[in-house]
């Protein structure tokens, strides 16, 4: 079998999708041979300030991969440019966390895959100006904040419907539906993250 950059055999067998948050971290492992959806979840983070959910963080994920110790690599949705300088710090302790329980775990190869990326390759790219135009001229006297709310929440509903059809699911949890799509790109783009 061919080796990939790092030495590795070629393409894990299972892989892990994650789709991360300060507050939590939803999961999809996948048989990437067969390209099957296995277990899928949420793990929600507590503590009173971000500290304190990143030591939870650490302690919750690292049984979870105790638990489920059958995949070889991760793909974790790539951070992208925030707003707020804070909310990025706090991601990247969180995903610093996460990262670290995994190593610890046997966990041999992390890739990661920017959001816009798997959501074209699943049919969901950013709303067009035109559709932008149309859904604000239906809501007119709405601000700004709320016409972004609701463009985030359609394309959100959207990859929900994608998944529920493709994997005949019931997902109702939006993270958890990312965290699926994370995976479907990467078990048909392997080439391009390992």
């Amino acid at each position: 079998m061919n080796k990939n950059k790092w030495g590795l055999e070629m393409y894990p067998e299972q892989i892990c999708a994650i789709d991360a948050s300060t507050n939590s971290l939803a999961f999809a492992i996948f048989n990437t041979q067969q390209k099957t959806l296995g277990s899928v979840g949420k793990i929600n983070f507590e503590g009173k300030n971000t500290y304190e959910k990143v030591m939870d963080a650490c302690k919750k994920t690292k049984s979870f991969f105790d638990l489920y110790n059958d995949f070889e690599a991760i793909v974790i949705e790539q951070t992208v440019q925030m707003n707020s300088p804070k909310v990025a710090a706090d991601l990247a302790l969180v995903q610093g966390a996460l990262l670290g329980a995994a190593g610890m775990c046997g966990v041999k190869r992390v890739s990661s895959v920017p959001p816009i990326t798997w959501q074209i390759f699943l049919g969901n790219p950013r709303l067009s100006k035109e559709e932008k135009f149309l859904l604000r001229s239906k809501n007119i006297n709405k601000s700004e904040a709320w016409h972004k709310s609701n463009e985030r929440e359609i394309r959100k509903q959207k990859t929900i419907r994608f998944v529920n059809f493709k994997y005949d699911k019931n997902i109702t949890d939006n993270d958890v539906a990312d965290a699926i799509g994370i995976g479907f790109y990467a078990i048909n783009n392997m080439s391009k993250l390992f």
